[in-house]
């Protein structure tokens, strides 16, 4: 995993308290302290084109949709394909697949 390059006493923190909150609101509230709406924004763009990826949709029905570039829907498509499956585990737990 790529991230592995990261792990350690800080990133565990971060993950432990996004896994603290326990409401859509408290995640607003914790994200709109924590990230820059630019960051926000490509993080919930590239679960829906993941989302939509998954769906079968084209590069250009995704890109329409959601404004996504090329670059961003293959690097998502490659996750999906290569990854270490999160977009699939969390779709399907948001049953969204």
């Amino acid at each position: 995993m790529q991230i592995d390059k990261l792990r350690g006493e800080q990133l565990d923190q971060l993950f432990d308290a996004i896994l603290s909150l326990n409401t859509r609101e408290e995640c607003y509230q914790f994200f709109d302290d924590i990230a820059t709406m630019s960051e926000i924004q490509s993080l919930s763009q590239r679960l829906q084109v993941a989302k939509m990826l998954t769906e079968g949709k084209t590069y250009s029905a995704i890109e329409q949709e959601t404004k996504a570039s090329t670059a961003t829907i293959s690097r998502v498509r490659r996750c999906i394909n290569y990854g270490s499956d999160g977009y699939n585990l969390v779709l399907e737990r948001l049953n969204v697949k």
